[in-house]
């Protein structure tokens, strides 16, 4: 019974995205299928040790400073800003694109490192964005180097489209994934968002498992022509090159296998 409730006061949490900042407690249980006085009790523990607030206005708990906390220790914990973030703010400038590091956690990517374009128009995600593999160039950059049964589970688990590029039929997926396996990058338009384009290659831990993707993305109408897209994977790859030797020189792992 402890574990039952363990697992459903950590599901409450996946709830709580950019997508749905805030939820009410009905609201909750209604979208968990789970008694609301079941969902009080977890939301209110939560709201106890600092998890969580409840607004005060609109009644609905929303994550609090906590998380903040945590996430810090996880970042200082990979030691990315001293090292990886001047070589990605030197590639923006050089690209004039901004550039994203994309960790793989479970079936998603999460953001963990960005060096904004100094444009007036551009594309901007913020830190700690969680996106689902088979989305956009970042994601998909990690996905195209996970084992076979790895990829097949995540597609079995459902697959949404964020816009009408998104591609969600396996067979087509598949094919994808193999030709960004085969040429080392992903490109992508319109996949995350209408209006932008992504180009990503992956990074890999000191063992050769996939680990993280370097991504330059922005508007579509800056996207590079096809003659020039060599020149902008060797740009990026480039910079990768710099940041895998980093990687290589520490023991960085999963976070789930």
């Amino acid at each position: 019974m402890a574990l039952k409730t363990l697992d459903n006061s950590l599901e409450v949490l996946k709830y709580f995205s950019k997508e749905n900042p805030a939820w009410g407690v009905r609201e909750l249980a209604k979208e968990m299928n789970i008694s609301h006085s079941i969902i009080y009790r977890i939301l209110a523990t939560f709201e106890n040790h600092g998890f969580l607030n409840q607004n005060p206005e609109t009644k609905k708990y929303e994550l609090g400073l906590r998380f903040l906390e945590y996430g810090q220790m996880v970042k200082e914990k990979l030691n990315l800003s001293d090292f990886v973030l001047p070589i990605m703010k030197k590639l923006s400038e050089e690209i004039k694109e901004s550039v994203f590091l994309t960790w793989l956690d479970g079936a998603d990517g999460v953001t963990v490192e960005i060096a904004e374009s100094s444009q007036t128009i551009k594309f901007s995600v913020s830190m700690g964005t969680r996106t689902p593999l088979y989305i956009g160039a970042s994601c998909k950059t990690i996905m195209a180097y996970l084992p076979e049964e790895k990829q097949k589970d995540i597609m079995n688990s459902g697959m949404k489209k964020l816009t009408t590029e998104t591609i969600t039929d396996p067979e087509e997926l598949l094919i994808d994934l193999d030709k960004i396996r085969t040429q080392g990058w992903c490109f992508t338009t319109g996949e995350y968002a209408h209006s932008v384009f992504g180009l990503g290659v992956p990074l890999f831990n000191n063992k050769g498992e996939i680990i993280a993707s370097l991504t330059i993305a922005g508007p579509n109408y800056r996207k590079p022509v096809e003659e020039k897209l060599p020149d902008m994977v060797k740009v990026l790859q480039y910079a990768a090159m710099s940041i895998q030797r980093y990687f290589d020189q520490f023991s960085f792992k999963l976070y789930h296998e």
